[in-house]
């Protein structure tokens, strides 16, 4: 059985979102991508908007919100994917680095995708009469123990 989510740093999402962030500073901060102001700030806001979002949904502790923030903090993520093929295209990330990055932006992307979905059909179920918290953290479990591997 998976740990009860009391806060959004338990968040599996929210812990890989954290680590592409600080991989997405590292490389940034380094040759040409440095010097491309525009660029490396808007993949650098994506990727920061990504863990952000998950973050302030939950705590602003109301189903339909959190729903909402989950679906920004994927499109998000789905932003920063484009944002490094344009880092590859230009010439700013090695193959090697653009497909490491690709790949944990994509795990991202999909946890956030599955705890979207799971959160909606649970929005379904019952409008907004379940305690917030104590049944996110249920279904976050549930999601977190059938679909997603450490």
């Amino acid at each position: 059985m998976a740990n009860r989510i009391e806060r959004f740093e338990d968040f599996i999402a929210w812990q890989k979102a954290r680590k592409l962030t600080a991989d997405i500073y590292r490389i940034t901060s380094e040759g040409n991508f440095a010097r491309d102001f525009g660029l490396k700030d808007q993949i650098r806001r994506a990727a920061v908007s990504s863990m952000s979002n998950l973050a302030e949904g939950f705590e602003r502790g109301r189903p339909a919100e959190f729903h909402q923030f989950l679906s920004v903090a994927k499109g998000s993520c789905a932003e920063l994917r484009t944002q490094l093929y344009v880092a590859l295209d230009v010439g700013y990330l090695k193959l090697s680095t653009f497909n490491v990055l690709m790949a944990e932006a994509t795990e991202v992307g999909q946890i956030l995708g599955g705890l979207t979905f799971s959160w909606q059909k649970l929005l379904r179920w019952d409008k907004y009469s379940v305690d917030f918290g104590a049944q996110l953290s249920e279904d976050v479990s549930r999601f977190a123990s059938e679909n997603v591997t450490s």
